[in-house]
C-alpha cells in the first residue's frame, strides 16, 4: 500500500481516486477546487480530503493530477499552495490531465529540481472507462520511475504503456485524438448517406461492423447516433480543447493534418448548434440539422 493524493474530481479523476482507494488499497487523500467535491468524495470512499494541493501532497508516495488545461494543471502543481510544494524527495507527480507536451517538458524540469520525480500520463476511454477502471494510459518519463508508477495506476487502467521521455504521453494522446476525430466524421457520414439512401442501419452496421470498417466508434455509438442522442460520453468542448493542443502541436512538428483541422471546425459548428455538452459523436447532427 502506497499513500496516495489525487488532485481534481471531476468526471474522470472523481472514479479514478476511488479505484486507487478500493482496488489498489492505497491511503488516499484528496483536493478539489470545490471542496463539497472532496468531502463527498472521502465520504464515499472513506478517504481523506484537504484544503489545498500541497497539503493533500505531504508525505505522499504518488500524486496524481487530473484537471482541465495547462493553466489549471500549471496552477495546482506549481502555484502557491501547489502540489509540488508539499512533494517528498523521491515521489512521484502523475498528471492524468490531456495537456501539451510543453507543460509535460516543463513539470518534469521544475519536479526534477525538488528531487522529484514526473510522469505526464493521459488517459483515453472517457467517464465509462474511468468509472469501470479500464482505461487506456499513455506515459512519458523515465523508465526506472514508470517501473515504480506502473503498479499503482493499473488501479485504474487496462493498458498502461510506456511512450518515450517526458512529454511522449501527451504527444500519444493526441495522436488518439488525431484518430478518433477522423473515425468519427467518417462514421457520421456513413451513417447519414445510409439513412438518406432509405437503408437499415442497424443491418448496414451489423454487417460492415464485421469487416474493414468496423471500430469502437462503430460497434459502441452507431445505435445512440442513430437515435439522435448525444449524451454518452466526451463532450465536444473537451474534445476541442485536446483538437487545439493537436493542431498546436503539429504547427510547432510540422505535420500535416487537414482532416483533423476540419473536424475541429466542424466540432465548432456543433457548438455554434448548442452542442458543447454533447458527445463527440454529435458530428452526425450537424449533417442532419
Amino acid at each position: 500500500m502506497a499513500k496516495v493524493a489525487f488532485i481534481g474530481l471531476g468526471v474522470m479523476g472523481f472514479p479514478m481516486a476511488g479505484h486507487l482507494k478500493l482496488k489498489g488499497g492505497h491511503d488516499v487523500t484528496v483536493y478539489n477546487r470545490t471542496a463539497e467535491k472532496a468531502a463527498a468524495w472521502a465520504e464515499k470512499f472513506s478517504g481523506k480530503s484537504s484544503p489545498t494541493p500541497a497539503e493533500a501532497a505531504e508525505g505522499a508516495d504518488f500524486v496524481f493530477v487530473c484537471v482541465g488545461n495547462d493553466e489549471d494543471l500549471r496552477s495546482v502543481t506549481l502555484g502557491d499552495s501547489g502540489a509540488l510544494h508539499g512533494m517528498k524527495p523521491g515521489s512521484v507527480l502523475i498528471d492524468n490531465t490531456t495537456a501539451s507536451a510543453e507543460v509535460a517538458r516543463e513539470l518534469y524540469a521544475a519536479a526534477k529540481q525538488k528531487g522529484v520525480d514526473f510522469i505526464d500520463a493521459p488517459v483515453s476511454g472517457g467517464q465509462a472507462g474511468a468509472e469501470n477502471g479500464v482505461l487506456t494510459v499513455m506515459c512519458g518519463g523515465d523508465e526506472a520511475v514508470y517501473a515504480r508508477a506502473r503498479p499503482v495506476i493499473e488501479a485504474y487502467a487496462r493498458m498502461v504503456g510506456l511512450m518515450g521521455p517526458a512529454g511522449s504521453g501527451q504527444l500519444t494522446k493526441m495522436v488518439n485524438q488525431i484518430c478518433i476525430a477522423g473515425l468519427v466524421q467518417g462514421l457520421a457520414e456513413g451513417l447519414h448517406f445510409g439513412k438518406r439512401a432509405g437503408l437499415d442501419i442497424e443491418k448496414v452496421v451489423e454487417v460492415i461492423s464485421k469487416g474493414a470498417a468496423g471500430s469502437w466508434q462503430m460497434e459502441n455509438r452507431h445505435k445512440t447516433m442513430n437515435a439522435g442522442k448525444y449524451d454518452f460520453g466526451f463532450a465536444v468542448d473537451w474534445m476541442r480543447k485536446d483538437l487545439s493542443i493537436v493542431l498546436a502541436e503539429a504547427r510547432r512538428n510540422g505535420a500535416k493534418l487537414p482532416v483533423t483541422a476540419v473536424v475541429d471546425q466542424f466540432y465548432g459548428d456543433v457548438q455554434a448548434m448548442g452542442g458543447n455538452r454533447w458527445d463527440t459523436s454529435s458530428l452526425l447532427a450537424r449533417l442532419e440539422k
